[in-house]
């Protein structure tokens, strides 16, 4: 039995983005206007369940904006800046609890 020649593939590998990388590809995908509401922005965006971690775990886009208490934005950087925080707070809590753990253990 042989063995498979290497793949001349030149492409990058996939990338995983969650976070802010994920939130900031959507919303430039959506074409996004600033100044925005946080309801603006929900309804703009198809996928509001943005990853928050490589493990596929996610965190809807209307309960990342009701924790930070603000309407409207800007801009996209501020928006971003204000989010950040808490994607990095959910990305800890989910990767400390035992599902967590679990599910960081078994490949996809």
């Amino acid at each position: 039995m042989a063995a498979r020649p290497p793949q001349r593939d030149s492409s990058e590998p996939d990338q995983i983005e969650f976070g802010i990388a994920a939130l900031d590809a959507r919303l430039s995908d959506a074409g996004v206007q600033f100044p925005a509401t946080s309801g603006e922005l929900v309804a703009e965006i198809d996928a509001t369940e943005i990853p928050c971690d490589a493990s596929g775990n996610t965190l809807s886009l209307s309960e990342a904006l009701d924790r930070i208490h603000q309407d409207r934005f800007e801009n996209k950087t501020e928006l971003l800046d204000k989010l950040h925080p808490v994607f990095e707070e959910e990305r800890a809590a989910v990767s400390k609890s035992v599902f967590g753990r679990l599910r960081a253990l078994i490949p996809f």
